[in-house]
């Protein structure tokens, strides 16, 4: 193992305590000492120079979908050049942990924007597990960048037991067997490390692949005596629920607060999706943190929701985009894979009655705000669009927006590429989720949406974010709160050794340079991915903001420059299992 030696850095130590002047020497993969002024312990200690630097824990993201990425490149770099040093699975109730390998790209591929052409076969090569240990055991094998901490996906498991097609059955019930072999691959889950299971009531989370395409992940079809059975060994164990409530049933989120509240039982631990600021309901955020509050306050419930410290945008193209799954007709073109068909759909008068119908309908729940002004064309093979609104242009060629829209999407298809802020629009409002004791900074959703969202580097802009906040005056986190936010918080509630820098703590540590924290934060990119050819993923870039990041006491990334041993060898990252 290399030894490091770094000098004079501003040192956040994950704590939420103030800053201080200190050195760091770190060997064996531990911080080996941590003082305002050490000796320089020799030669054999290579020397970074970190004055004028913030020195942190790695950050850590509690929301990823990396499970087929990490099967490409382990190394996973486009979190670690960001300063993510711990990276959650098993997310959304899909997971890689066990069944077919066919079975497990179908739930995942649409609806995690990931492309199934190469995640099937990928699957179908390597996949040489099949139980939670045996999966952990997988992951350990593999060159991993970052270290990773597990979910178990409800989807995953609930498919696994009944088998796929009844899993996506209505009122096709688990037998009392069934429940039980759930309950015990959930408890070996558990005792292997996992922190918890990921559950997803969703309804437009829709399967890919042929025989059950469009129908939603096995998740939506269970019911809550079969989500309570497993819940009682998830507050037997302190464990933790990670879920996404309904949507489409706004009273599924209390419901869970419910499920969480210590009612003459324990509470169980819940990490909920999500706080935003959303256009479509302004102030819903407001609602459900006030909520938590006082779920969490009087009720003893332990809930916690997933937030982002940024405004919440996306691309899309054409319609490959989850929001498009919202309504029946939108999911009606998505499910053509031949792009022929898909025009001919767009020509159908019948069709666009539907679609104009249900895109106008004011009441009826969703995401995406269905405002053609508040759209901005990017990319277009008729270069003159890009830069405009779909209703701009619609008003200049005379022709109702919703139709005009539909007749580039027929003509272009995915060619067609355009940008829109589904929500954290506010900075007022923003500022009041990222400094709720009850929201968790994370959300990045990396790995997944590829061509959609851009949210890797989300720490570096909660640190900008906030000393904008206090340059405008308003009352926001402090720099050690903020850092606090994506780490030691983080590594507190979810039960895992990571986000502090202290004596004989392992040595994930990142470098900041304060100095580039401004815009180049927010530009975006669209870059190749290694694995897939010609495919490209939209990310943000912002290389000289974090010169060093270490894993496990070795040097992961230096400037936007990976190792050269990256996702080649064992010295990085590792899996870390719950400690409560």
């Amino acid at each position: 193992m290399s030894k490091f030696f770094i000098r004079g850095g501003l040192v956040f130590d994950g704590s939420g305590q103030a800053p201080y002047q200190a050195d760091l020497q770190v060997a064996d993969g531990r911080v080996e000492a941590l003082a305002s002024s050490l000796s320089h312990p020799g030669e054999a200690y290579q020397t970074i120079e970190a004055e004028g630097h913030w020195v942190m824990p790695g950050f850590i993201d509690i929301h990823t979908h990396y499970d087929a990425e990490v099967e490409i490149d382990a190394g996973l770099f486009e979190s670690v050049r960001h300063g993510i040093t711990t990276i959650f699975m098993g997310s959304c109730g899909l997971s890689m942990v066990m069944g077919p390998p066919e079975s497990l790209s179908d739930m995942f591929t649409r609806v995690e924007g990931v492309p199934s052409e190469y995640i099937k076969p990928l699957l179908q090569r390597v996949k040489d597990w099949d139980s939670p240990t045996e999966y952990l055991q997988h992951l350990r094998n593999l060159p991993l960048g970052p270290n990773v901490a597990m979910f178990l996906g409800h989807s995953t498991l609930r498919s696994y037991v009944m088998g796929l097609k009844r899993s996506l059955t209505h009122n096709e019930k688990p037998t009392k067997a069934e429940l039980s072999r759930m309950d015990g691959l959930l408890r070996e889950a558990l005792d292997a490390g996992y922190m918890g299971l990921s559950v997803n009531m969703l309804t437009f989370d829709k399967m890919d692949g042929t025989e059950f395409r469009s129908r939603p992940t096995p998740s939506v079809y269970a019911g809550w005596g079969e989500y309570r059975h497993l819940f009682r060994t998830l507050r037997q164990q302190n464990r933790i629920l990670q879920t996404i409530p309904n949507t489409a049933n706004p009273a599924t989120f209390f419901s869970f607060m419910l499920e969480s509240a210590a009612l003459g039982r324990k509470g169980l631990k819940t990490s909920m999706l999500a706080m935003i600021d959303g256009k479509t309901v302004p102030g819903i955020h407001r609602i459900f943190g006030n909520s938590a509050w006082l779920a969490n306050r009087l009720l003893g419930a332990k809930v916690k929701f997933q937030g982002l410290p940024e405004p919440f945008d996306v691309v899309t193209n054409g319609f490959n985009s989850p929001f498009f799954e919202e309504f029946e007709a939108g999911t009606a073109y998505l499910h053509l894979e031949d792009l022929a068909e898909r025009q001919e759909l767009l020509q159908d008068k019948r069709y666009r009655r539907k679609f104009r119908k249900q895109w106008g309908q004011k009441l009826a729940p969703r995401a995406f705000h269905r405002n053609l002004r508040d759209t901005c064309v990017i990319d277009c093979p008729d270069a003159s669009l890009n830069g405009r609104s779909f209703r701009e242009l619609a008003k200049e060629a005379g022709q109702d927006p919703v139709d005009y829209f539909l007749d580039l999407v027929s003509r272009y298809g995915d060619e067609l590429r355009w940008y829109t802020v589904v929500g954290n629009h506010r900075p007022k409002e923003l500022n009041w989720i990222v400094r709720h004791p009850d929201c968790h900074i994370g959300f990045s959703d990396a790995g997944a949406h590829l061509k959609n969202m851009a949210h890797y580097n989300f720490p570096l802009r909660l640190f900008k974010f906030v000393q904008e906040q206090k340059a405008e005056g308003r009352k926001t986190l402090s720099l050690a709160q903020a850092v606090r936010k994506v780490t030691g918080e983080l590594a507190d509630w979810y039960g895992l050794d990571a986000g502090y820098l202290a004596q004989g703590r392992r040595a994930d540590i990142v470098l900041v340079d304060p100095t580039q924290l401004n815009d180049q934060l927010d530009q975006t990119y669209e870059v190749g991915m290694p694995g897939l050819p010609e495919f490209k993923r939209w990310v943000r870039r912002n290389d000289q903001a974090v010169p060093y990041v270490f894993i496990n006491g070795q040097i992961a990334a230096q400037s936007g420059q990976a190792s050269p041993i990256l996702g080649q060898a064992k010295d990085f990252g590792k899996v870390l299992a719950y400690q409560g």
